[in-house]
């Protein structure tokens, strides 16, 4: 108790002394960052999650071609989950004489359990959200369905045996789907009035789902216990199956998150490191007074190891309040562009960053603080006397175990692990060796020079441990600025382009063979910009190598649904835009009528196919036997035309296929839809503009989220730079006043300490940006899959900003150093 009080007492006289600050500074950031960045990505994910789920319409949904046992509701409801369900199937609308194919939904109380409904008053008018569902007796048609039919609100359409009227225009539904399998226009109607239209008999082709909503906790457990107790045929739909764009969304800008937290971290290490190494310095002197009043090595190390477990709980303390505000500060940015609340922050997020400062305290300031009770009393009257050197693993062991620990806490994959920790551990003996080279080779260039650039130079040469620190770490910091800066730019860039301003906001289906080139002349007279035409066909897998798909087992519980369901099918002799084949090779002209496919690899994955495999569809009643010849990694989140399967040009072209293309209307061109659907009634049309505006919004808040993080990062990095510069500050002023005591100027001494920093940051800068630029390219290239765009402004900035960044720490830290008078320094260096 007498060590801590002691250690306690002494603490606060040090303050002022400044590495305690640091330490303090750099513990805070650590903590900061890793809470901030929990907090925040906590709350987003369970934000976009709630979000992301109205994509299904509920937290899960489970469906199947068959009615659904009832024992699936009463055990939800049971556990205290929401339920509704909703039954889907084509049907022929009738409206007098016209006759419409729609796309039926027939829902119960509740729906949607997630999102909302949209409904306009007149065809493609502006939307509005409602809650509820039609009531008995009434409908909710879309604008193309009433514009095909001539109807209009407050009219009767004949569905099967029912007469049901018109009371709203429906724009669109939560659980409406980003791809292209509704090809008929839509409408909702009540679940009670299905029996009364008779459509739903033995053997009708319809999609039965059952909606189920709750808390996080609840549909975790139910979702465990669908998944033990549904049958073959029935689908447990995700939020990857029914949005790919959305989850990409999500996962990268998580992955971005996590690795702008550990880069901050990882500067905080560094950080602590150096501080460390200035705190036994700075202390040697006093244990070694200590010890010559009958200290013994355990007081010494309790009276240490009490101040640094004080700053660690300040500095959780404060990380904490600093997680807290960020997250918070982060909410009031996204907050105008949130469709929904975000949930309350959780206090288990601040975990992380808790561990990090005991991490760190414990890899990097403990064994210091060992090394610092075993100094001899003797150092008290021979200063040259310092404590006994460690063995080398447990003097970087600890460390070491420490930097591995906090990778693996925050990637939480081994692999990802394991190559991150490989790419620092080359940063680091890549910047140790051009330090190493660096003061080598300067001692050439003193001879040519002035009186500052001669002291700079050899300053170099002559705190050469010091300077080969102070690249690290310098190197370090600026790596990591710049790599995240590269990821982030490259990261925005692709998202941003996936939704061009002049993407196309309407799709159209099911376009004729003999009226594809008049419909294009259409689109364009009405001031349209058309895309590419790609043909359309839709088949059936019946077999894998001769053996049947029925009754198969696959990888995956989607190969099942791949397996017993109609396919959208295309064929081209282009490799689409969002398209990259990774396995195989594409068609070339001596393909052409070829029986060959290629699958997209989500298709390859969950079928277990590989290269050569042979298939055999039915397609338009025929029977086709493919083989596979390529395998295609496929952007679903570019929201362009896609397929699971394109078969070579010229084998399909004889079946009876259709056409779909896309265009880009200007605002307000409701009357010129209207007309063009009037004029091809059998052709499908997609307002995707609803879609893209909510997709757009959530890019934005990624975005909004991203370069708020990074912030975290740009903070660690300049503690990273304070620490480095005061590393040798104690140096600094001991040889300052022995200058200024042999008649130096106080003006040569900064000149000479700007030109050393200013090297060691040219060489830091180089160094970063070679760095960064490899690392940009494989972080983007295989971890975020986004496009890796070089950039000179990173070899302009990095090095540029590197020199100034160098040059105005050390000119900060040094203005006050030249300024104390020598005779007090020399006195009690």
């Amino acid at each position: 108790m007498r060590a801590i009080r002691l250690g306690l007492r002494m603490l606060l006289r040090q303050w002022r002394s400044g590495e305690l600050g640091v330490l303090l500074l750099a513990l805070t950031v650590a903590v900061g960052a890793l809470g901030g960045v929990g907090l925040l990505v906590d709350r987003i994910e369970r934000g976009l999650r709630a979000q992301a789920t109205e994509v299904l319409g509920a937290d899960l949904r489970l469906q199947s071609p068959q009615l659904l046992s009832a024992d699936y509701a009463v055990a939800a409801q049971q556990q205290g989950l929401r339920v509704s369900r909703i039954t889907s199937m084509l049907s022929v609308v009738l409206h007098g004489d016209l006759t419409q194919l729609a796309n039926l939904h027939a829902v119960a109380d509740g729906y949607p359990l997630r999102g909302t409904v949209r409904i306009t008053d007149a065809p493609y008018g502006a939307p509005r959200d409602i809650r509820g569902i039609p009531a008995p007796g009434e409908l909710w048609a879309d604008s193309r369905l009433t514009v095909a039919l001539g109807a209009q609100v407050g009219d009767l359409l004949s569905v099967g045996s029912a007469q049901l009227r018109i009371t709203r225009i429906l724009v669109s539904r939560p659980d409406q789907g980003t791809g292209f399998a509704e090809l008929a226009p839509s409408l909702l109607m009540n679940d009670v009035d299905l029996r009364a239209t008779g459509l739903l008999q033995p053997g009708s082709r319809a999609s039965h789902a059952v909606l189920f909503g709750g808390t996080e906790t609840q549909v975790a457990q139910f979702a465990l216990w669908i998944a033990a107790n549904k049958q073959p045929a029935e689908r447990l739909r995700d939020l990857r199956e029914a949005s790919p764009e959305v989850a990409n969304a999500a996962t990268r800008a998580t992955r971005f998150l996590l690795l702008a937290s550990l880069a901050s971290v990882l500067l905080g290490a560094v950080a602590v490191a150096m501080t460390a190494r200035r705190y036994v310095q700075r202390h040697l002197d006093v244990v070694a007074l200590l010890k010559t009043l009958g200290a013994s090595r355990r007081f010494a190390f309790v009276f240490s190891l009490a101040q640094l477990l004080l700053i660690a709980a300040l500095a959780i303390v404060l990380g904490s309040l600093l997680a807290w505000i960020a997250q918070a500060w982060l909410l009031q940015l996204l907050q105008p562009l949130l469709a929904v609340q975000l949930p309350s922050p959780a206090v288990l997020p601040l975990l992380p960053g808790v561990a990090a400062a005991v991490l760190l305290l414990s890899g990097f300031a403990l064994p210091p603080v060992l090394q610092l009770a075993r100094v001899p009393a003797i150092r008290i009257l021979r200063r040259d006397m310092d404590a006994p050197a460690m063995a080398m693993t447990l003097a970087y062991g600890p460390a070491v175990l420490a930097v591995a620990a906090l990778i693996l806490q925050v990637t939480r994959e081994w692999v990802l692990a394991g190559w991150f920790t490989l790419g620092l551990a080359g940063s680091v003996l890549l910047l140790a060796a051009a330090a190493w080279l660096l003061v080598r080779s300067v001692g050439q260039l003193r001879g040519g020079v002035g009186v500052a650039w001669r002291y700079g130079i050899a300053n170099l040469a002559r705190h050469r441990s010091s300077s080969v620190v102070q690249v690290i770490a310098f190197g370090l910091g600026l790596t990591a600025l710049l790599l995240l800066a590269v990821i982030r730019g490259d990261l925005i860039e692709s998202w941003r382009a996936s939704l061009p301003a002049n993407a196309p906001n309407f799709f159209f289906v099911n376009i004729p063979t003999d009226k594809r080139d008049s419909f294009v002349q259409q689109l364009t007279a009405d001031g349209a910009q058309p895309s590419r035409l790609w043909p359309m066909v839709r088949g059936r897998l019946l077999a894998i190598n001769e053996q049947s798909v029925q009754g198969r087992s696959f990888p995956t519980p989607r190969g099942e649904g791949f397996a017993r369901r109609e396919q959208n099918l295309s064929w081209s002799a282009q490799l689409g835009e969002s398209n990259r084949v990774i396995a195989g090779r594409w068609f070339d002209d001596a393909d052409a009528g070829k029986p060959l496919v290629s699958v997209a690899v989500d298709f390859q994955e969950a079928l277990g196919l590989k290269l050569g495999d042979q298939l055999r569809f039915d397609i338009a009643g025929e029977t086709f036997d493919v083989t596979v010849a390529s395998v295609r990694e496929v952007k679903w989140d570019s929201l362009q035309p896609n397929f699971f399967l394109v078969f070579a040009p010229g084998l399909l072209d004889a079946t009876a296929g259709t056409w779909m293309t896309s265009a880009r209307y200007p605002p307000a061109q409701a009357a010129k839809i209207s007309a063009l659907v009037r004029a091809y009634p059998s052709v499908s049309v997609f307002d995707m503009q609803d879609l893209f505006d909510q997709l757009r919004a959530m890019i934005d808040k990624a975005v909004l989220a991203v370069q708020g993080v990074f912030l975290f990062t740009l903070l660690a990095g300049l503690t990273v730079l304070l620490a480095a510069v005061q590393s040798s500050r104690d140096e600094r002023r001991y040889e300052s006043a022995v200058l200024r005591t042999l008649g130096a100027r106080s003006a040569t001494i900064l000149q000479g300490v700007l030109v050393e920093f200013g090297a060691l940051g040219l060489v830091s800068g180089l160094l970063a940006a070679s760095i960064a630029t490899a690392g940009g390219w494989l972080v983007s290239s295989y971890l975020l899959d986004v496009p890796y765009h070089p950039d000179l402004r990173l070899w302009l900035g990095g090095v540029g900003g590197a020199v100034l960044l160098a040059c105005l720490m050390g000119w900060s830290s040094t203005r006050r150093v030249i300024r104390e008078p020598p005779l007090g320094v020399l006195r009690d260096p």
